[in-house]
């Protein structure tokens, strides 16, 4: 990694989110990017998108992970091939769930972030971004402020010098405003996955695509991905 500016850590998916939050962190750092790898059924297809958005952002410097554990432990739709990835019909996104949806993957978050703070402390990088977004989500616990607010405890408590911080610079924002950040970036949103279910092209129906319809939809911009059923749901 280039020594010119301070450097961080972005953890890279491969969706719309981390893809916006990767090309922040591209702009302000020399930037590092981790993909961790869970076995969650569009598990080849985020790890090709992760690829595509690090060439076109110029990005390096890369460290491609997978856990066995999240696959072992089951209890979500997007590991256990028993359970079915709803469609987001009926769902009324931005309003409290009364549950967590059967695709959260329990404390998922986590796994992801030890990867990204262990690879930092031997970087030298002191920031981690995060894609993370409340606002127009799914719902799932962490990807709530408080829970990053801890977890920088947790890292102060733990790491060597207690210098690295998780920032989550989308925490806040409306999907469509995630969209119109990403166009004013140039973010490879055509590179990009999001789907839940498929990996030929996304399905449409699921709450991921949903939103991310949804989204670009409200920002008044197109999706440049593919959809096998491009349902008009915004």
């Amino acid at each position: 990694m280039g020594k010119s500016k301070q450097s961080a850590v972005v953890l890279l998916s491969g969706g719309m989110d981390s893809c916006v939050c990767a090309a922040l962190a591209n702009r302000d750092y020399a930037t590092a990017a981790v993909h961790v790898s869970y076995g969650q059924r569009t598990e080849q297809r985020e790890r090709l998108a992760f690829s595509a958005i690090c060439e076109r952002l110029g990005i390096s410097d890369r460290l491609v992970v997978r856990t066995e554990a999240l696959r072992a432990v089951g209890g979500s739709a997007l590991t256990d091939a028993l359970i079915a990835v709803p469609e987001a019909a009926g769902t009324v996104f931005g309003e409290q769930r009364a549950q967590i949806p059967v695709t959260y993957v329990p404390f998922r978050n986590a796994h992801f972030l030890a990867v990204a703070v262990s690879w930092a402390e031997v970087l030298g990088a002191e920031k981690i971004y995060i894609g993370a977004v409340e606002q127009d989500s799914s719902g799932y616990p962490d990807c709530r402020p408080a829970y990053y607010r801890a977890y920088n405890e947790v890292i102060k408590a733990g790491t060597k010098e207690g210098q690295i911080e998780v920032v989550t610079p989308l925490i806040g924002l409306r999907k469509r405003d995630i969209v119109r950040l990403g166009l004013e970036l140039n973010a490879p949103f055509d590179l990009t996955w999001s789907c839940y279910s498929r990996e030929d092209s996304a399905c449409g129906v699921c709450d991921s695509c949903v939103l991310r319809l949804r989204a670009f939809h409200e920002a008044g911009a197109a999706d440049p991905i593919r959809y096998a059923e491009l349902a008009q749901r915004a």
